[in-house]
């Protein structure tokens, strides 16, 4: 297995890295201080520079690359911050491509394109009151007649919730119970029905609307149903890549930390020397180094195995639990080194340690994530429901 980044690969992530570094770091932390996501007008810019929808085909305005080439671009946005690169992680990770796999090509050709061209985001609503891990006991119910879905219920937890211009919304299509009755339906944002509770104060992750979606016989055309009932498989396969897209917003994060702190202990004088000279940085400095590059190759399998498919179940979880946790310990030990200053909102570490404890919530929990690999490695299903 050869990670080796090709001419044109190190190109694009270079461009990536230079527009990221220059344009964003200002930006990211005015985000941060207003609370809010990143304004349209950026959205369009990275249209234009072609860094939304990488690795959607070029019939519908993306860019025709893989899983891999949209990894290397988020990285470089997801160092600087989360509020800088959610643009990407969605079109690149996020319900879109269950639309491209699963949708009809007229939604396709409605949705696709304007997400490529900046136009629209799309959030994934799965989670309700009493579904979260346990999504498959979502209540949220679609009834199809006459050509049209009668959407009720309400969700949890949407990223984007109130911000995004349309939601895949997973919901109950049959009377079958469990996973069996269960797909999701598109739904465009100012639908007769669709309203927004109030938004949710968050540790972290300042600058992404959350709040509750509810539904009051909203209805939209059945052909706006991206997977019937019975596919719940279908969308879960499909989010098997948008754990890949969270495995890069943590581990760019992570490598955020880790530049910001290695440039910090060059600089930082303690009894007359650079804070780098001392033996208890350098090994904590090593450690960070390993874990990094440990998390970046379990990344790199999950999605050059998937190719220009999708990843295993396996090996994205896997690549996701490390993520999640090595984030968290990344940055943790950077803000301990840098003493006052990493505690300090005058600097980008306190936001790095808010923002790195989501990751591990978000798109499924890290203790599911383990279940999910002890279930792959031994062959079985476990049912929590069972003691």
């Amino acid at each position: 297995m050869d990670f080796t980044l090709n001419d044109d690969q190190r190109a694009l992530q270079e461009a990536a890295r230079k527009f990221a570094q220059t344009e964003l770091p200002a930006l990211a932390r005015e985000l941060e201080e207003a609370n809010e996501p990143l304004p349209q007008a950026w959205v369009k810019r990275y249209a234009e520079m072609g860094f939304l929808g990488i690795n959607l085909p070029e019939a519908f305005g993306g860019q025709g690359m893989s899983h891999f080439d949209a990894v290397l671009v988020l990285e470089e946005f997801a160092k600087i911050s989360g509020a800088v690169a959610a643009p990407i992680f969605e079109s690149c990770f996020g319900p879109t491509l269950a639309i491209q796999r699963y949708a009809s090509e007229e939604l396709q050709r409605r949705v696709l394109p304007a997400v490529c061209a900046g136009e629209m985001v799309v959030a994934v609503s799965m989670s309700e009151p009493n579904a979260g891990s346990a999504l498959t006991d979502l209540r949220t119910r679609g009834v199809v007649e006459g050509g049209q879905v009668m959407l009720d219920g309400q969700k949890r937890w949407c990223s984007g919730a109130g911000h995004a211009e349309g939601y895949l919304v997973y919901c109950r299509l049959s009377d079958a119970p469990g996973a069996a009755g269960i797909g999701a339906v598109f739904v465009d944002k100012g639908t007769p029905g669709l309203s927004f509770g109030k938004r949710e104060k968050l540790m972290g992750f300042r600058s992404t609307h959350h709040c509750d979606i509810f539904l009051d016989r909203v209805q939209v055309p059945a052909a706006q149903i991206v997977v019937p009932a019975g596919g719940f498989k279908q969308l879960m396969q499909a989010f098997d890549l948008e754990r890949c897209g969270n495995t890069t917003m943590s581990l760019g994060l992570a490598q955020g930390a880790f530049d910001d702190i290695t440039r910090y202990i060059k600089e930082r004088i303690a009894f007359g020397r650079p804070l780098a000279d001392f033996q208890a940085v350098q090994l904590k400095i090593a450690e960070m180094a390993m874990k990094l590059d440990a998390s970046r190759l379990l990344l790199y399998r999950a999605v050059v195995n998937a190719a220009d498919g999708l990843p295993s179940l396996r090996e994205s979880s896997i690549a996701k639990c490390f993520a999640n946790e090595i984030v968290r310990q990344v940055c943790i030990d950077a803000m301990q080194l840098m003493g006052g200053y990493g505690y300090s909102t005058e600097y980008d570490m306190e936001r790095r340690v808010r923002d790195s404890f989501g990751w591990g919530l978000a798109g499924g929990a890290i203790d599911i994530q383990k279940i999910n690999i002890a279930g792959a490695v031994l062959g079985h299903r476990f049912d929590q429901r069972r003691s």
